[in-house]
């Protein structure tokens, strides 16, 4: 239904799916002679290279995920290990030598265009270098220092992790008189910061989207897609069928259905009304064409789901199953449209028809539900204390560091509620004036772009991208986003400016190959020694050497491992 506004235009190109054109030709097309190894020959050395040095900080020598140098030069210091710390701390001179790390959250640093990353790197070193040293360090914003610096916990007032189950009755519902007794929840401050972004990135989408992109969303749904510039993929995909789009109404029409049937058979359990899965599937509606706009010309994705969960928080407060419920519906539902969007372009791409995409799309996520539900049952039901921080072994793969701050966002939006947290008299409620912030920050780089038309670079500021830069931690670590940003500086500017002939041959090809080799060595070391508890311990095995660094620096405040201030 959004063809026309994100698969056709060729300003629409979708980055991301340029690794995988390139590993297709490399795959199936033959080169003519030319100077330098073919791409199929460099795809293989590139992935047995990959798949081999996977071991080191998949199993051997996971220390390489977070190489903090800093915490081994000042053993004994607090804050050397916050700023130093890659893995709860600002990761400043930290870096990463794992693939699987650097890729985790932003996608392939190698597919991302130059400007992406430059904005993405200039929030980045707002947000980690500034904003919240003065946060944390000069004001003690939040009371922030009761608490590490970086923590994907919950926390009490006296620096404690918050229990969740004192407050919790046998329906999964909020205690109020349990909560009131119990105390107020705090997060860390890079926590608090980071979902205050969010704020801000959501409402920064719908104004750049709307000053940038607006008038050609209007020609198009004005069906003047005549007068639209076609590349030349367009024009060849013209020669095929197009899917009609009462195929489409008829999945969406059995997917509400069917969710309904269920809001309403297991209303207790679901906790979401039939009206709030409604309220869910319009929010979708609404926001994937600005966020598709965003993820097309960027790469970068920006996500609403804590608004998602901000706004039912609201009117469903107390309830964390649907809390996640409507994320679910609402959050999910863009995120898997625009992977199919982007399946769509990879079609027009490789000139495969959209009829035959159509299938393989319903066919794949009909075999990929079933699986990943499968897995997922297995995999509980089998590995010991999985996602369980407190009963696993540090180093263990089964942490679930992103289940964890989904499990977070429920307690926060769900159980306790936006508003006793960013309400009148909550402890974030400031936070709440980034919605604004961000709705008005495109507002003077547009008026620029105006009034200096031949600054081409003016357009390139993007700041829902450069709020990206503070987007996904925790989970993600600011070590994951630095290396992410010198890698892909190191690629997309140095390598393209100096040596192009090689980056226009080789480049899409070497992310497609490194992707491949982790995930193929990742595979075989869970099912041939993890899976089987054949752990190592060593030094090379404990990640980060950083104890402290999750240590509170306020005075009085005492916690398990770290010396208390006076």
């Amino acid at each position: 239904m959004l063809r026309r506004y994100l698969v056709d235009p060729v300003e629409m190109w979708w980055p991301a799916n340029l690794a995988q054109v390139s590993l297709f030709r490399a795959l199936h097309e033959k080169e003519t002679k030319s100077k330098g190894m073919s791409r199929m020959r460099f795809f293989l050395i590139v992935m047995t290279a990959s798949f081999l040095y996977y071991a080191l900080p998949g199993y051997l020598f996971p220390i390489l995920t977070f190489f903090s140098w800093v915490c081994w030069v000042w053993p004994h210091s607090i804050t050397a290990q916050q700023v130093g710390s890659g893995y709860h701390g600002l990761g400043i001179g930290a870096f990463t030598l794992d693939w699987a790390g650097i890729s985790a959250y932003h996608g392939s640093p190698l597919v991302a265009p130059w400007s992406s990353i430059l904005n993405v790197g200039v929030g980045f070193v707002m947000f980690i270098y500034i904003i919240v040293p003065l946060c944390y360090w000069k004001y003690n914003t939040f009371d922030a220092r009761k608490f590490p610096i970086f923590s994907n916990q919950l926390f009490t007032s006296s620096g404690h992790k918050y229990d969740t189950t004192k407050i919790l009755t046998p329906d999964y519902q909020l205690n109020v008189p349990a909560y009131d007794s119990y105390g107020k929840l705090y997060l860390s401050p890079l926590f608090a910061l980071s979902i205050g972004s969010g704020f801000a990135r959501f409402t920064a989408t719908l104004t750049h989207v709307a000053l940038f992109h607006g008038r050609d969303i209007l020609r198009q749904s004005r069906s003047a897609m005549k007068n639209v510039k076609l590349d030349i993929h367009a024009k060849l995909m013209k020669s095929y069928k197009e899917v009609p789009e009462w195929w489409f109404y008829i999945l969406l029409i059995g997917s509400i259905v069917l969710s309904l049937l269920m809001s309403f058979v297991w209303k207790k359990d679901v906790q979401l009304p039939w009206w709030g899965m409604l309220f869910a599937f319009g929010l979708a509606w609404i926001v994937t064409l600005p966020i598709g706009v965003i993820q097309a010309t960027t790469n970068q994705q920006p996500g609403y789901d804590i608004i998602a969960q901000f706004i039912i928080g609201y009117v469903l407060p107390g309830e964390p199953i649907a809390n996640l419920l409507f994320k679910i519906y609402g959050r999910i539902s863009t995120v898997h449209a625009l992977s199919f969007l982007s399946d769509l372009k990879l079609g027009h791409y490789m000139k495969i028809p959209p009829r035959c995409m159509y299938v393989a799309q319903l066919v794949g996520t009909l075999v990929a539900g079933t699986v990943n539900l499968a897995v997922a049952w297995w995999m509980l039901e089998n590995i010991e204390n999985i996602c369980d921080v407190e009963s696993l072994h540090p180093e263990s793969p089964w942490t679930c560091p992103k289940y964890r701050v989904t499990f977070d966002a429920s307690v926060i939006w769900g159980l306790i509620g936006p508003r006793r947290l960013f309400g009148p008299g909550g402890m974030y409620r400031n936070l709440v004036w980034l919605f604004l912030i961000g709705a008005f920050l495109p507002v003077p780089v547009w008026i620029l772009s105006k009034m200096f038309p031949e600054k081409k670079w003016i357009p390139l500021i993007n700041i829902p991208v450069i709020s990206y830069g503070f987007a996904g931690m925790p989970p993600a670590t600011p070590t994951n986003i630095a290396s992410w940003l010198i890698t892909g500086t190191i690629f997309n500017y140095f390598v393209f400016r100096y040596r192009k002939h090689w980056w226009q041959k080789y480049n899409y090809v070497l992310s497609a190959a490194l992707d491949a080799g982790t995930a193929f060595m990742g595979v075989l070391l869970f099912f041939a020694l993890q899976n089987e508890g054949k752990n190592l311990k060593w030094w090379g095995t404990e990640i980060d050497h950083c104890p402290l660094a999750s240590c509170p620096t306020a005075p009085g405040i005492a916690v398990k491992g770290c010396p208390v201030f006076k």
